[in-house]
């Protein structure tokens, strides 16, 4: 049975998001997980607050960029590590926000990041 990772995000107007997170089989260390995760997502905050109003498509552009660049200084070959990023997104994406209290509903606009 695969490890997973609960996750709750709480956005700066209150909205909240709730994961469960599947991890890979290979994860060291989930709390270490969780702690980047956290810190990726406060630098992200931090950033937008600085430059005001910014798409959510540059973001999320930027993000991919970013896990491109990250994906490239790995060692190992870049067909395995592709395979293995591929297969990390895809795992993250299929994980979705639960539904709880507090929780915006799926098709709500966001506004904020």
């Amino acid at each position: 049975m695969a490890r997973r990772m609960p996750y709750k995000a709480i956005t700066a107007t209150g909205n909240q998001f709730e994961f469960d997170f599947e991890l890979h089989p290979e994860t060291v260390e989930p709390v270490h997980v969780s702690n980047l995760l956290t810190a990726l997502l406060q630098a992200l905050d931090h950033e937008i607050g600085i430059l005001g109003r910014v798409g959510n498509g540059d973001v999320l552009q930027a993000l991919a960029m970013a896990l491109a660049v990250r994906t490239r200084v790995l060692a190992g070959g870049s067909e395995e590590v592709d395979t293995l990023v591929r297969g990390l997104v895809t795992t993250a994406l299929a994980s979705a926000s639960a539904q709880a209290p507090g929780n915006m509903a799926p098709d709500a606009p966001r506004d904020l990041h």
